[in-house]
């Protein structure tokens, strides 16, 4: 069973162009709920189609970015994300329940980790990027 502080938020498809899937979508019904830039230069926009919860995201990476790869048959699907408050916490379950890695960053305030399923469909977790602890000197007396 879901934990209270995770969310399943949207499900995420790359596009080859984002104002074209843009104007696909808004004529569809879709509205922008958010839209923004990943530190290594992709763009992102959160679509929510009226009465429901769920969003769809498209992702843009333009060539020669890390993510950017040629479009073929079943590529379109990027990611499931997932919004959750201890993102270290869902890793280690992920990799446990036999996930596989696939990256693990900070962008801004959050950590975004990502696993390939035992299908290799992807997940990302994300939230609050939490500083990591350092280690006690021992003080002078």
């Amino acid at each position: 069973m879901a934990r209270r502080s995770e969310r399943f938020l949207y499900s995420g498809i790359r596009v080859r162009d984002l104002r074209r899937s843009l104007t696909f979508y808004r004529a569809l019904g879709f509205r922008v709920r958010a839209k923004g830039r990943m530190g290594h230069g992709g763009q992102w926009v959160h679509l929510v189609f009226p009465g429901s919860r769920h969003a769809l995201e498209l992702n843009f990476y333009p060539k020669g970015n890390r993510f950017y790869e040629p479009f073929r048959n079943g590529t379109e699907f990027d990611h499931f994300g997932f919004y959750v408050s201890d993102v270290a916490a869902w890793y280690r379950r992920a990799l446990r329940a036999g996930g596989k890695r696939v990256e693990d960053f900070v962008d801004g305030k959050n950590r975004l980790v990502y696993v390939n399923d035992p299908n290799g469909v992807c997940l990302e977790a994300f939230g609050p990027a939490k500083p990591r602890r350092r280690a006690r000197t021992p003080r002078r007396s």
